[in-house]
Parts: C-alpha cells; structure tokens; sequence
C-alpha cells in the first residue's frame, strides 16, 4: 500500500515553524535567525553563588545606591538653580555702590567751641571717602587683617570657614561661635542687612534692627552666600571694599574710616600712616573695647598685632615695620583732650530732639565752650581732691564756670571715678542750697530800701506754724550776738538774722526775686525757705548768682550760639537764653555785691580769696552736711561749686567754705591766669550807707555838659574802668570795717580839683588839703549821727496769714523793724538847692538841677 505523501511545506511555514525541542529557548519569540545570532552572542550565564541571605544584602546595598546617587545629582541640581535665581534676584536688587556708603540711619551732631573749633560729637559722624581717598597702607591694613584671600574669592572662602571652625572649636565655643570666618564681601552684606530697610513695625528701634541683623547663626550665613555671589558679580573688589571701609563702625560715633580718622587723628583718611592705620583697622574686630579714646594702650597694643600680619603677608617691608612698631599712634590733642563731655550732653538736652539727638541731618552747633577754660577746671577740681580728700573717696563734685550774661564757659557733671557714669550733676542732680540761698532774701531787703548798715538782731527766734510744731532755727555756731548790721548778718551766715529779715520784708518777696533770679520754680514760702531748704541744680545756682552779678538782671544760661545744617549758610536757630528782665535795682543790686565781697573777706568764704582780685560770694551748708556750696564771681566768670554723694550720704566736716571755697578758689586762679584783674564795679557805703556806684554815671561823651564834666572828673579819680581802686576803710560802730567812697578834693597828679571840692561842699563834707599819690576818705568833721534807736525783734504769724505790705522806702541806716513807719529823712542839701531850683520854674527835674548845679558851678575853670 501506498504511505500517504506528507503535506508540503511553504517555505513561509518553513521559515516561521515553531522551533524544535532541541532549539535553544534564548529566541524570545524573535525570528530563528535572529534568535540564533543572540544566543551565539550572549555569554554563558554564569551560576549565581551564595545563599539567598547574601543575595538579599547585595541587592539591598545596590539599591540604596542607586536612590542616593539619583537624588544626589537631582538634589544638586535643584539647589542650584535655587541659588541661581536668588543670585539673580539680590543681583536686581543691588544699588549703585556709592548709594551704600552712608549706612547711617540718623545723622551728626557737630560742636564747636566759642573759637570755631571742634570738641565735641554727637550721634555717628560720616565722610564719604572714595577708592582714591584712603591711603593704600589703610586698605592694606583692613585686608591683612579681616580678610588676606579678598582679591582671590567669589565672595566665600570655604577655607576660611573650615579654618574658623576648627578655631572655636578647639576654644571651647560652638562652630559658629566666635570667629565666623566671614569674607570682607560677607561682611559688607552683614552691614547692608542683606538688602533689608528697617521697618518700625518689625523692630521696636534702630538698635534692635542693628543687633538683628549683625546676629550670627546658621540660617544667617546660608542665606550670605547667594548676597555675597550677588555683589561679587555686580560690584568689582574696589567697589565692595569702599562699601565696607564706609560703612564700618569704628567707635566714639565714627561711621566709616574717614570720620574715625578725623576723630581720633585730626586728618583724612588718605593722609595716616601705617601706625594708625593699623589702629583703625583693629577697632574692626570690637570697636568700643578697642577704642583710643577710651584705652589708648589696649589700642596701640592691637596695633601692634596687626602691624604683625602686615609684616608677614609683605605689606610692610622690614624697615617700615620697625618704625611703626617704635612710633605707635596717638590721638589728636581734641580727641585727647575729650573736654567738653557734660556741656555737650546738656546741649544736645536743651536743643530741639529733631535736630539734635534725634536729628537725621548732619548740624553743626556753635557754643559758648571754651576749652581752655575747661581744661583748667579740671586740673584744679583733681588738684584739690589728690590733696584734699582720702584716696578711694566716692565723694563728688560738680562746677559751673559762666561768664556774667548766662554764656557758660565750662562745665564738670562730676568727678571721673569708677562708677561715676555720665551722670551730670551741675544739671540733673537738685539738692538743698542752705545759706546759699540767702541773697536772694538780702536782695529782696535791699531792693525795698534797706541798707548794707541798717541793723538787725541775732538772737533766739521761734516761728508759731499753724498745724505743726513751732520752729526754731539755730545758728551754726549756737551762738548770737545781738544787734548786728545786715552786712554782719550775711558775712556771717547768720540764720536767725536772715529768718528775722526774710519775715520783714515778706517770704512772697522773697520767693519772687529767687524766682526771677532763675532759681528753682516749686518754692514753698515757709518759714524755712530763708535758709535754702528748696532744691535747684546747681546750673540755676550759677545762672541766679550771674543775674546779682550783673546788676539785677536776671539771666537764662545757655550753651548754644548757633544751629545750622551741615553746607547751609543760614543758621536754623540762634541763641538760646541771656540777658532777662531786671530783677532788683543797680543800686540794690551793687549793694548786694560789695555785702558779698564781705563774705570772703571777712566772713565764712574766707578760703575763696583771690590775691589782688575782687571776689564776691556766698557760702552754703544744708543740714546733715549732705550738700556744701560755694558760688562767688569776680568781674570776669560767675562759678558755681557743689560737692556731696550722690547717695545723699553725709559729708564728714565738710561745709561750703571748706572744700568747696577752696576748689573755687583753685578752679577761679586757674582760669584767671593772666587776666588783668578788675574790680567788681561797686563803692562801698559811706558813714551815711550811701553807695555810689560807678556804672550810674555817664559817659564823658554825654551830650549833657555837666553830666560830661562830672564823668570826666570821675574817670580821672578812678583811672580802672572808672572805679575807685584804693579806699580806706574805716571801721563802723559793730568793729566791722567798711568801704567808703573815695570823694576827694585832690587829681590824681595832685592839683587842686575845683569840681570835687564843690561836691564835697555841697555834700556837706569839707575838703582836706590833697595828699598826691594817694586817694583817701578824710574823715567826717560834721557832729556825728544821731544815735539809732533800738531794734524791734520781728515776730510771724502763723503760716496762711495774710502777708504784711511790703515797708515804704526808708531811712538808710535805720534799724530793721516790724512796728510803724521811719520818719522821713532831712533833705540834703543837694536835694534842697534842686527843691528850691524846681519849684518856681516849670522845666523838668533833669534841667532844673542841671541849670541850677551850672550856676552853682559857675566860676570853675574846668566848666568854662
């Protein structure tokens, strides 16, 4: 039988049949052809080793890697383009370099003496100084020091980083603690806050936005590097060193090494040597600590140091690093000098805050200070105290030197010991004045018509207060003398003549002449305020005494001349304070001064003495010793003195015309150096208590020809300033000696002087044959005074009574009194021959007497 044929095969079927057993499975579906090319090219798969343990670990491993790697370079990858774009962003956002100079946020305060020159700074003073404007041995200097790989760097040094790290480190601190290892570029971008304007919503003030934003911590340093990439890119290293060099804070309110070079050398930036200009680049590091104003020796010792990186990193070559080592840096004699501390701060006080402490321009202020004046202050006030007092002592002391129209001088806020902050005590400190206070309360008398003569009574007095206890002030020596002259009373510091005087002429007269004096506003009218119980400052001590000083009129003290905006020509404000109303009259007032004169020469200021000068004062002592007082004056300065503690702690044996007296007295010869002395300007009273007084006759020039002849008859009878300087003094009836005018009837070259003889006649005087060479007070050859009748001791009534008029002028040298009325004196000759000239014509009071002393003139060949 036949076998069946086999169906044929397409070559298709052939070509895509299912492959045999025996075929290798490694085709994967693929065509034989190409099945058979892969699998003759595929290595033999090698037998996997291990147990499934190890085979999990591997795979664990090779899977971890896998994830780090692709997240690393993704990572790497995100956060550079972050930083890209916040490159970008601070790049956008940067200024004009020089737009970043003055990173002030307020302006300066410039002082000048009364010379034109500066002593004084407040708040930060700034000049701008350019690449050009700083000397290349400053620049050196500030890289050597905060940053040797600046011109090197991107604006980071990660080597500096790491070198900073390790440092704090192995000192004990954090990484970041201590040295930041910050790049000059890094700093700058510290000191502009990274862009960031002060808000006063986000900061309480500008210190607290200062401090937040010099804060060093991690997240502070990251966001740096894209600023500092930022600046790098735009600015050039000249650009961002200017920035820093301008902006820095180089202590004693410099911002920038402009102002720190005018501050502490006198000169620009561009003109210092490498030995200051390694102590400018030191105060970098902690400019307070290190600052020559407040440790000269700390400074030149960190000067020293940088002198030494210098040295090493070539920028000073052997020979100029020798010599800046042998010749350190020292300051400027203003910067030395540091004067003017207290009266600049009371400045800044009694100016506008707008333009002044809280100014944000720069303003120049022209004061009153002098310099000079201030220095010899202070080296007297130290004098004494090394002499004076115990080393250790905490006692302090204030002055106040002014001239007479309220300009003050000099000012001492206290002394400079440990703890003594800046404190001021001769304007912020209010203390009791005791006895200084009673001038005002002799002032009030004299102004009524009482007499430098007149007599009072020392002796026990109590004052019955309604609602309290019955007052009895005591005299400091618990003693009394009896009936006395107010002059007495005064020179003596006599409490309870004083209280008697005070309750005659009325305590609201009293308080109103302290008051418009300048002395303190909340004074009580009690019993008590005679003898300085009310508290002031000692500058409206000073102030009061300036206003006795110049003849009644009160006066404000005052610092500022001129204010003005920096480059302005107009001045802002003027001055600030003088001359005032008047007070009492001249004659009170010249009779005050020469009873003050009797205080230093012989009463309780005797220590104040200033040999060949005129001195007047007065002393002051509160009780407990807690505060002693002396404020006198010559014809030049008006100078006040306090001493006590600042804690109100008593003084051990000290009064006002101990310590105090004598620290006026060294403070006064000091600034008095070389000034020709002058008398104060007063004549003391005659036998009759009149006072002459020079400033009340007129000038030689008048157009008034008698009142012309009589000044010239004056000036050539007092040839100083047209007073009388060579007096005898005779003695009144108490002992006490007194001043007497000296009306002669002789010139100084001895001739016979007509005009004086007539006015020695016409006062009842007789004229003594002129002794040349010599201008005397003859003695009286008329009967002597009738005897002054006793004195009436003055009693009070009881706080809130009605106060008693102020008296009728009165009789001078009659008895201080508090029953009726003082008969009315007999006219005087004078005041006769002028009644009797006046009365039958109808012309004024000046040119009756004038035509009627003309006629009783006639005949003198100096008239004709």
């Amino acid at each position: 039988m036949k076998k069946p044929e086999k169906p044929r095969r397409l070559a298709a079927d052939r070509r895509y049949a299912a492959p045999s057993a025996a075929a290798p499975p490694s085709g994967g579906g693929l065509p034989p052809q190409q099945a058979q090319r892969r699998a003759s090219a595929a290595p033999p798969r090698k037998p996997r080793r291990g147990n499934f343990v190890t085979r999990g670990v591997t795979g664990a491993v090779s899977l971890t890697w896998r994830l780090i790697w692709g997240s690393f370079w993704r990572t790497g990858a995100t956060l550079a383009l972050i930083l890209g774009l916040t490159v970008a962003y601070y790049y956008s956002t940067l200024p004009d370099p020089q737009a970043l100079f003055d990173g002030r946020a307020r302006g300066s305060v410039t002082m000048l003496d009364r010379e034109g020159r500066v002593f004084a700074w407040r708040g930060e003073t700034y000049n701008t100084v350019s690449a050009d404007g700083i000397a290349p041995v400053l620049r050196n200097a500030v890289v050597a020091t905060e940053d040797k790989r600046f011109f090197s760097h991107i604006g980071i040094d990660p080597r500096g980083i790491a070198s900073a790290i390790k440092i704090n480190m192995a000192e004990g601190r954090g990484p970041l603690e201590g040295n930041g290892g910050s790049t000059i570029t890094q700093q700058v971008s510290k000191l502009l806050c990274l862009g960031e304007e002060f808000d006063p919503i986000k900061w309480k003030s500008e210190a607290e936005y200062e401090a937040d934003c010099r804060k060093s911590s991690l997240w502070r340093k990251i966001k740096e590097v894209p600023y500092s990439l930022a600046m790098e890119a735009k600015y050039s290293k000249a650009d961002i060193l200017n920035i820093y060099m301008n902006r820095s804070y180089l202590g004693a309110g410099a911002r920038g090494f402009e102002a720190a070079a005018q501050r502490y050398f006198g000169k620009s930036a561009a003109e210092v040597n490498a030995a200051e200009a390694a102590m400018l680049a030191g105060l970098l590091k902690a400019p307070s600590y290190f600052s020559p104003t407040s440790n000269l020796q700390r400074s030149q010792d960190r000067a020293a140091v940088i002198l030494g990186l210098m040295h090493d990193q070539g920028y000073l070559d052997d020979a100029q690093f020798a010599e800046a080592r042998a010749n350190p840096a020292v300051l400027s004699k203003a910067a030395a000098a540091r004067a003017g501390g207290y009266f600049a701060d009371w400045v800044m006080e009694s100016g506008p805050g707008f333009l002044t402490s809280e100014t944000t321009e720069d303003v120049t202020i022209t004061t009153t200070f002098d310099q000079t004046v201030q220095r010899q202050a202070e080296r007297a006030l130290k004098r004494i105290f090394d002499e004076k007092v115990r080393d250790g002592s905490k006692a302090q002391a204030a002055v106040v030197v002014m001239s007479a129209d309220g300009a003050v001088r000099a000012m001492i806020g206290g002394r400079d010991t440990a703890g003594a902050g800046t404190f001021n005590r001769a304007t912020q400190a209010k203390r009791q004045t005791g006895s200084a206070f009673k001038p005002f309360v002799f002032a009030a008398a004299l102004d009524q018509g009482y007499s430098p003569n007149d007599t009072i009574l020392d002796a026990p007095i109590t004052i019955h207060i309604k609602g309290s206890k019955p007052w009895t002030p005591k005299n400091y020596t618990r003693r009394h003398m009896g009936e006395i002259t107010l002059t007495k009373a005064l020179s003596q510091s006599i409490n309870t003549s004083t209280i008697r005087l005070q309750e005659a002429v009325g305590r609201d007269n009293v308080r109103r002449v302290a008051q418009d004096f300048g002395f303190a506003h909340d004074i009580t009218a009690s019993p008590s305020m005679g003898l300085g119980v009310a508290e002031t400052t000692l500058l409206e001590m000073t102030g009061a005494y300036a206003g006795i000083r110049n003849g009644g009129t009160a006066v404000r003290p005052y610092g500022l001349v001129e204010l003005r905006i920096k480059g302005d020509d107009k001045p802002l404000i003027g001055q600030v304070g003088g001359m005032g109303q008047r007070v009492i009259s001249p004659k009170a007032a010249s009779e005050l001064i020469w009873m003050m004169q009797q205080v230093v020469e012989n009463g309780t200021g005797g220590r104040a003495k200033l040999p060949g000068r005129e001195v007047a004062g007065k002393t002051g002592t509160t009780s407990s010793y807690r505060d002693a007082w002396f404020i006198g004056f010559t014809e030049q300065y008006v100078t006040g003195v306090w001493m006590g503690y600042d804690d109100n702690t008593p003084l051990q044996g000290v009064t006002g015309g101990g310590l105090p007296a004598e620290i006026w007295q060294a403070v006064m010869a000091e600034i008095h150096e070389g000034l020709p002395p002058q008398p104060l300007g007063v004549i003391a009273p005659d036998a009759a208590g009149n006072m002459i007084v020079a400033s009340d006759i007129v000038s030689a020039d008048s157009d008034d020809p008698l009142a012309a002849a009589l000044a010239e008859a004056v000036a050539a009878a007092q040839p100083v300033d047209g007073r009388v300087t060579d007096v005898v003094q005779p003695g009144d009836a108490t002992g006490m000696p007194i001043d007497a005018p000296a009306i002669v009837a002789a010139s100084p070259d001895g001739a016979a002087d007509p005009l004086a003889a007539a006015l020695a006649e016409a006062m009842g005087e007789s004229a003594p044959a002129p002794e040349p060479a010599r201008l005397v007070e003859p003695a009286p050859s008329g009967p002597p005074p009738a005897p002054v009748p006793a004195p009436v001791p003055v009693r009070s009534g009881p706080i809130g009574a009605a106060p008693a008029p102020p008296p009728a002028p009165r009789t001078e040298g009659s008895t201080v009194s508090s029953a009726g009325e003082d008969a009315p004196p007999a006219p005087s000759p004078v005041e006769a021959a002028v009644a009797e000239a006046v009365a039958p014509a109808d012309l004024p009071a000046d040119d009756a007497l004038n035509d009627a002393l003309s006629q009783a003139l006639q005949g003198i060949p100096a008239l004709n």
